[in-house]
């Protein structure tokens, strides 16, 4: 086995078992789980149906680069989605689905990053992030910069901040928008920017926007990668590669399907790659995904129920803290007035309320640890549990 697996830390949900073990939370009071992003809204009707009824293709092997019918059904959302110019994705060159962004994420890095070039190279992400991010930069070879993304600055990374020394050795950057844990999005000057950057010290753009169809004003969807870069006239969309999925658009995560898209050349030694790796979509899945990637009513129920919660749950918050509701995603990512570790421990203790600490999502880099004193609340539960479960943080917090 690689050394480099010992260079991994513990995933974050590791470290909060840890942290609940030993704890006996009152037994009178029903467990609410709101750590995880694992989406709990019923998956909809016409993709289990799809799933259903091409069961007969599990007699089938899958290509790695999916069904011609499966890749322009995705070319055509993310024209639609992203205002993009009819006919310009070329869904044969520009898109791969994937099982899932996680693997992907993860796999991308590896065929990506050469490690044999001069200086050890540089994978920038942002701080607190997917921790997916640094295990692949990782066991890459390649050195993790992280770019804090602190309260300061919107909780959005400034690459102004990153020194030219670091840009030289940066061969992948992966930024999320909107972020995880934050909710924040970033406006089209940063992308612009980061692109400009791309451009200049040629390094790829590994955008995760697994969270761009879960936002708050329906007239004001956020900006994607690709939108931009073909605004500036980049319409091969050079440096550039979005990963999208179905887990939390569709509330389908079991079905761990998602795409990559963009730079054809990227792309085609991504899929010499994955063809290695062994990793295509099921035919079954691949029929359900092109139902779900066609169908907007769905994901628009979704950010209904979603923009109840928050409303819901802010307005309890909102008498004792400090809280807003975010532009997108479905988490809180709330300020702590006692350590993040010692608000999720005493929070499960006393209200048996699960929650993650920040600084589980987040490393210190430059004398800052931008998750600490935040813990992050997954509104995926129910609307009366979610109602339950801020009630009970509400009567926490008035005894700190």
């Amino acid at each position: 086995m690689t050394p480099r697996l010992k260079l991994l830390q513990p995933y974050p949900f590791e470290k909060l078992a840890q942290l609940k073990q030993g704890i006996a939370a009152p037994a009178g009071k029903s467990p609410i789980v709101l750590s995880i992003g694992e989406p709990a809204h019923a998956t909809p009707h016409v993709i289990q149906e799809a799933l259903l009824t091409h069961l007969h293709g599990l007699s089938n092997y899958p290509t790695t680069k999916g069904l011609p019918k499966l890749r322009q059904a995705i070319g055509d959302w993310l024209t639609n989605r992203f205002r993009l110019p009819a006919g310009l994705i070329d869904a044969e060159r520009q898109i791969l689905p994937v099982s899932g962004t996680r693997e992907a994420l993860f796999s991308f890095a590896q065929c990506v990053v050469d490690p044999s070039a001069g200086e050890r190279p540089v994978v920038i992400m942002p701080n607190p992030f997917y921790q997916i991010y640094e295990g692949a930069a990782l066991l890459a070879g390649a050195e993790p910069y992280f770019l804090n993304t602190p309260a300061s600055n919107s909780y959005l990374p400034d690459f102004g901040s990153v020194p030219e020394s670091v840009w030289r050795r940066c061969q992948l950057i992966y930024i999320c928008s909107p972020g995880n844990p934050s909710g924040a999005v970033m406006p089209v000057a940063a992308h612009e920017q980061l692109l400009r950057l791309a451009e200049r010290h040629d390094f790829v753009i590994a955008s995760d926007e697994c969270y761009s169809e879960l936002y708050d004003d329906e007239n004001n969807p956020p900006p994607g990668l690709l939108e931009t870069a073909c605004r500036l006239g980049n319409t091969e969309f050079k440096r550039c590669v979005v990963f999208h999925s179905l887990s939390k658009r569709s509330n389908a995560p079991g079905l761990r399907s998602g795409f990559v898209a963009g730079d054809a050349s990227i792309l085609n030694d991504y899929l010499l790659y994955r063809t290695y790796h062994g990793c295509a979509m099921p035919v079954p899945t691949q029929h359900a995904s092109i139902q779900a990637w066609q169908d907007e009513r769905h994901v628009r129920e979704n950010r209904r129920l979603y923009r109840e919660k928050f409303d819901a749950v802010i307005d309890i918050l909102g008498e004792v803290c400090d809280v807003a509701k975010p532009p997108a995603g479905f988490y809180v990512w709330l300020k702590t007035p006692v350590s993040e570790i010692e608000f999720a421990r005493q929070l499960y203790a006393r209200e048996n309320v699960t929650v993650l600490p920040g600084s589980f999502l987040s490393r210190e880099f430059n004398g800052l640890d931008p998750g600490v004193n935040h813990v992050r609340i997954a509104l995926v539960a129910p609307l009366q549990e979610c109602v339950e479960a801020a009630r009970r943080i509400k009567n926490f917090l008035n005894t700190l």
